[in-house]
């Protein structure tokens, strides 16, 4: 066993060539085992807990308002610094960010399953992040380097992007199982034996990576960018538990706008820029981009809402709310696809627009939810129909972000996809969560003397404050398809040819 295998801390030797980094065949497909679980973990995370959340909400005495940290704190924190992750596993070597990221995430989702309240829950959950943003750059990479055979890579990719589409609806069910037979905190505590297998497989198989060039970090950007998004998000959390007028909530919010401020400043400016501005300053790149946000902002949103009227108001038990959203995962496998299929031939900006207004139109049927258990024609409808509509825009924008872009860009470029979308998940929950808790909060005061039956104003409440976020959810898909329509106009022939760049998931 080599030196680099007992200490994979250390600096690491010059990059091997890469006939050196690959390792032997028989070995090949374990390492590709390892990286698949370091992606379902990673994955898993990003709703496993949704199916939880009421449990975990009810155990830590958790505020209305303050709930959605548990969910914002993870995306925030993965979303902003993915860019950042991906810069050091290059640099600072693959298998060392590897492993660090995997101790890191087991260590954090220790924490979270032994939460004793809802600041270690919400700290937890950022340090996953943090993890993960480290972790997610550094498994495709290591992929990308120990499969070097074209037709070998195609079918590690083919396992890999399976897991990143599946991984979310196995987390939805996985997180009730766990919650209904054990307890939310084996929601977290999961990570902790599947991090161990995968790092004693991973540290006599993977061999060590770099590249080479600059390697400064841009930490004043990762700073000002992850304050930025969290000052917005606790802006929109302070809003639900005070006012969209009180003071603090307004300083805030403009704290957050500024400090976004400054990181575009300084991304001017850094001759090793987190996010070097050509990339979004393209329009056809930017539109889809800005596109993703608003509708992933939208639907993890509405996400939460969606398991919380299952669970609160139909009485589901958490295994049955979380087999409940699977018709969002039916729909985007049909559609995606059929996309992949339809993009050659007519080109990201129709399948995009049509895509987003199928999962406003999906939204908006959630709108008329009721009281009364009609889940095949109230919720599943609907369900499917925003499932339909994200393999559709997911499809697309993964194209169309990639147009025209350079080679040394095209890492970054294919990072940025995702982190758009987690920071817009972060976003879109803080801010509907601010709207639902709001309404509710409004619709019981209206409510109060009124002799009605307490338990059933409280249950409308509820149902009036999820219809209220559906509704705003609408509305913002509606401006991410007029924002498609507008600035993505490229034609067929533009779109990269397959397999032009690796998406970091």
């Amino acid at each position: 066993m080599s030196q680099d295998t007992l200490d994979p801390f250390r600096k690491p030797p010059p990059p091997p060539t890469a006939a050196d980094d690959a390792p032997k065949a028989s070995n090949r497909w374990w390492v590709l085992v390892v990286i698949s679980l370091a992606q379902l973990m990673v994955v898993l995370d990003a709703t496993i807990v949704t199916v939880a959340l009421p449990d975990a909400e009810k155990a830590l005495d958790m505020s209305e308002a303050n709930r959605q940290w548990v969910v914002t704190a993870y995306a925030l924190t993965f979303g902003a610094l993915l860019l950042l992750g991906g810069r050091i596993a290059d640099f600072w070597g693959r298998k060392r960010a590897f492993v660090a990221g995997m101790v890191g995430f087991a260590i954090a989702s220790a924490i979270g399953g032994a939460a004793q309240n809802e600041a270690m829950l919400f700290g937890a959950r950022a340090l996953q992040g943090v993890f993960a943003a480290l972790l997610a750059p550094a498994a495709l990479a290591l992929l990308a380097v120990t499969f070097t055979d074209a037709a070998e890579r195609a079918k590690a990719f083919a396992v890999y992007g399976g897991i990143s589409a599946g991984g979310s609806a196995i987390g939805l069910l996985l997180g009730g199982v766990l919650t209904e037979y054990a307890s939310w905190r084996w929601c977290l505590l999961v990570n902790v034996p599947i991090a161990v297998a995968a790092i004693a497989v991973a540290m006599p198989l993977l061999r060590e990576s770099r590249a080479e060039g600059n390697t400064r970090y841009d930490i004043p950007g990762a700073i000002t960018v992850t304050l930025g998004l969290a000052a917005l998000v606790y802006g929109f959390t302070r809003a639900a538990e005070e006012s969209w007028t009180d003071g603090r909530t307004v300083a805030m919010l403009v704290a957050g706008v500024l400090l976004i401020a400054v990181f575009v400043l300084i991304q001017q400016r850094s001759a090793h820029a987190l996010l070097p501005l050509r990339i979004v300053l393209d329009r056809n790149r930017g539109g889809s981009l800005l596109a993703m946000l608003l509708i992933g902002a939208a639907f993890i949103g509405s996400t939460l809402f969606m398991i919380y009227y299952m669970r609160l108001v139909l009485g589901y038990g958490a295994v049955k709310a979380g087999a409940g959203a699977l018709g969002i995962t039916v729909g985007v496998f049909i559609t995606a696809g059929a996309s992949a299929a339809l993009l050659p031939k007519i080109g990201p900006r129709i399948p995009m627009v049509v895509g987003a207004l199928l999962c406003a139109g999906g939204t908006f049927w959630l709108t008329f939810i009721t009281v009364e258990r009609q889940y095949l024609t109230h919720v599943l409808p609907g369900m499917v129909l925003i499932g339909l509509g994200l393999g559709l825009v997911f499809t697309a924008v993964a194209s169309t972000a990639l147009i025209g872009v350079q080679e040394h860009d095209a890492g970054a470029a294919s990072a940025l996809i995702n982190a758009v979308q987690q920071v817009g998940g972060a976003l879109g929950t803080a801010l509907l969560n601010s709207i639902a808790t709001t309404t509710i909060s409004d619709y019981i005061a209206d409510k109060q003397g009124s002799g009605g039956d307490p338990n059933k104003i409280l249950l409308d409440a509820q149902l009036d404050g999820y219809t209220t976020a559906f509704a705003w959810a609408v509305v913002i898909m509606v401006v991410g398809a007029v924002i498609a329509a507008v600035l993505v106009n490229a034609g067929k022939d533009a779109l990269p040819r397959e397999g032009a760049a690796v998406h970091v998931g």
